[in-house]
């Protein structure tokens, strides 16, 4: 009989935040549209994509070589003609302006150099103040180098009668789970997990403080509830809303933007759930601690939004990461779930592979779980 009072009293509180929530028109927006705009938002802003890079031309000899070497880089995606300029200062200008990125210099007597067996160099300068995108450009420069100085040579043994040369080690690559290297495969499943983790602490942090706030939390006091009740009650109504987001957001990824879902739904769904508890349970937490929506707010985005970007492993590389703070990234949730969703969405591997997040996303949840409900009081403050 205890269990179905209980439950019922749980079910009631429920009820109640869900009235609450559907007469708020604010957080209902909160809820379920934000998620939306901000997954959107940053799938479509966020390209880790490095094509087109802008390149100006300096050809101090003008000779067939020449030309041959600079359609090298135009016949490409990767990069794009700017502009054709006649001195290193007009070099100089463009790239101190940020019109082109790169600049490609050859030298007189290119071609002359060449057929007379002597080595010669072709300068190449790059903006480094976006260091990704110079590592990325120069590394496109030195393929194509590469193909061009081997097509050079095949010419010329060709040329001395000799063909039929093949190499004696043939390298055949082959990517896996994301074929063309497209960056929305790898921000897509990021993003899903660090709006969710945002938006199920966010929702949830004003639960506690809006009843201290209103004044309601008196008359809930008064009522023969429990801590653990009100807490379930708090949090099962505010799950359920992320659950359904996290459906939302999926389907966004899947139809709009064409990441692969090659695992099991129903299997990052649940594991989804776990996540979705932790954090959830971090926002009550923390409106417990404030009982003030705005310090609530504020106190949620800090401490999931950061932690999610910088110290979750989704843009910068843990492992190039201080001893310390590779400690901390352990106490980080979206961590573990950005693996999960790479692992079903990408690679359509199962459960079974992922335990280790699966454990520690369900430790998470017990452990910030437990420290929610010693946290709520329903005392009144002296």
């Amino acid at each position: 009989m205890k269990i179905i009072h209980s439950a019922t009293r749980i079910l009631a509180i429920a009820e109640k935040e869900w009235i609450q929530v559907r007469r708020d028109g604010r957080s209902l927006i909160l809820s379920i549209l934000l998620p939306v705009l901000l997954l959107l938002l940053f799938a479509y802003a966020l390209n880790m994509d490095v094509k087109r890079v802008s390149v100006a031309i300096f050809d101090q000899d003008k000779s067939a070589l020449s030309r041959d070497l600079l359609e090298s880089f135009s016949n490409t995606e990767y990069f794009r003609v700017q502009r054709y300029v006649r001195n290193y200062r007009e070099i100089d200008d463009l790239i101190d302006r940020g019109t082109v990125i790169m600049g490609i210099v050859v030298p007189r007597n290119f071609e002359s150099m060449y057929k007379s067996g002597k080595h010669v160099s072709v300068q190449i300068l790059i903006d480094g103040s976006d260091s990704t995108s110079a590592t990325v450009a120069g590394g496109y420069v030195k393929s194509i180098m590469f193909s061009f100085n081997r097509d050079l040579r095949m010419r010329d043994l060709n040329r001395a009668g000799i063909s039929g040369i093949v190499a004696p080690v043939d390298v055949r690559s082959r990517v896996w789970y994301n074929e063309e290297l497209q960056s929305k495969n790898f921000i897509v499943p990021g993003i899903i997990v660090i709006v969710m983790a945002i938006i199920s602490a966010l929702i949830t942090s004003l639960t506690i403080s809006r009843e201290w706030e209103r004044g309601t939390m008196e008359t809930l006091i008064t009522t023969p509830v429990r801590k653990y009740e009100v807490y379930f009650g708090k949090l099962v109504p505010y799950v359920l809303i992320a659950l359904f987001d996290l459906i939302i957001t999926v389907s966004l990824g899947y139809f709009v933007f064409s990441v692969p879902l090659r695992g099991s739904f129903i299997e990052l769904y649940l594991i989804a759930l776990l996540f979705l508890i932790g954090t959830s349970s971090l926002g009550i937490m923390i409106s417990s601690a404030t009982r003030s929506q705005v310090l609530s707010v504020q106190a949620a985005i800090i401490i999931t939004y950061l932690p999610s970007i910088i110290l979750s492993g989704y843009i910068f590389p843990i492992k190039n990461m201080p001893g310390i703070v590779q400690i901390i990234t352990y106490l980080v949730p979206a961590k573990y779930l950005i693996t999960v969703m790479k692992g079903i969405a990408l690679k359509g591997i199962g459960a079974s592979l992922l335990w280790t997040q699966i454990v520690f996303l369900t430790l998470y949840a017990v452990v910030v779980g437990a420290i929610s409900l010693k946290k709520l009081s329903l005392k009144l403050p002296e």
